[in-house]
């Protein structure tokens, strides 16, 4: 569906994006991440057309960006940061004018509006002034206006900035729903929202790729190793004596004591060791009562962080 390859941008001396190349295919919703200044607008920018690249190829659906650029952007609905809107508009006029801007056939165009408005979940309120929505209304006309002319690739930077967390849960799911039938690259800081939402990640670096791959595997690929962390009622004495007691643990760590004389300790195991069996043998042989035990996990703003600070993927 979308295919970059070996794209460079430089602006003079500045080399803004560097060589890069990924894929999209037909049906993924796919997060796009960087850092302020990482390339990740002016790749979005590329791929929409809104300029050019200065080295490489982009084909949308097939179409070259730069030779086909007219059937390449028609493929795409861009809703871009910021919610820009005409609030003297009500919400039909608005995705009307959008519908226009877009050519929509005018056979189709009535139909194509209320079947947008259902879509978003603004026909109830197609009427009404844009200046007298909600922040998250808006940002459902704004979504409208993207999806007229129904294209196949939807690029939204941003689509939950602003918004109170009821506002966010009802845009992710309106974006979930997006994708059965539309291929989706988002843009988000709110990397939980792209682990919730994305089936795959891109995350650029100073220009470059530094990591592709679905959510669920980076964060696999940074997480700690093999800790468990516990939480105990018992001889803290006692529990320092775990470590030659049970095979493959190489440290224990009191990390937190709590008000009713509980105890919570970090264990690092040696990798590929489950503990937990012997664990809970050992610790009940010695009365340590165990309340709590669960394994250390990474969320993809661990692996995020991780990857970018390294420079890319281990």
């Amino acid at each position: 569906m979308i295919e970059v390859k070996n794209v460079t941008k430089k602006y003079g001396s500045f080399i803004a994006v560097d060589d890069i190349s990924f894929t999209i295919k037909d049906g993924e919703i796919v997060g796009f991440l960087g850092p302020n200044g990482a390339g990740k607008s002016t790749t979005m920018n590329m791929i929409t057309g809104y300029i050019e690249q200065t080295e490489g190829n982009i084909m949308v659906d097939g179409f070259d960006t730069v030779k086909k650029a007219k059937k390449a952007k028609k493929q795409i609905g861009y809703m871009p940061e910021g919610v820009p809107l005409y609030t003297d508009l009500t919400v039909k006029e608005f995705v009307s004018y959008m519908a226009d801007l877009k050519k929509v056939d005018k056979k189709q165009k009535k139909e194509n509006i209320q079947k947008v408005l259902q879509e978003t979940g603004l026909d109830t309120m197609q009427n009404k002034l844009i200046k007298n929505l909600s922040r998250g209304q808006k940002q459902r006309v704004s979504l409208a206006g993207t999806l007229v002319g129904d294209p196949k690739i939807l690029i939204l930077d941003e689509p939950t900035v602003g918004l109170d967390p009821k506002q966010i849960t009802e845009i992710r799911s309106l974006i979930k729903n997006l994708g059965k039938k539309h291929t989706v690259i988002l843009s988000s800081h709110i990397l939980s929202e792209v682990s919730q939402i994305c089936d795959r990640v891109i995350i650029i670096n100073k220009g470059k790729i530094v990591a592709t791959d679905t959510p669920e595997n980076l964060e696999k690929k940074v997480a700690d190793n093999n800790i468990i962390y516990v939480t105990v009622e018992g001889d803290e004495n006692k529990i320092e004596t775990m470590k030659d007691k049970i095979n493959g643990i190489k440290s224990i760590k009191l990390i937190k004591a709590f008000e009713d004389n509980t105890k919570q300790y970090e264990i690092t195991g040696e990798e590929n060791i489950n503990l937990n069996k012997e664990i809970f043998s050992e610790f009940a042989k010695e009365n340590i009562t165990i309340f709590e035990m669960k394994k250390a996990e990474a969320t993809l703003e661990d692996a995020f962080m991780k990857i970018i600070k390294e420079g890319g993927e281990k």
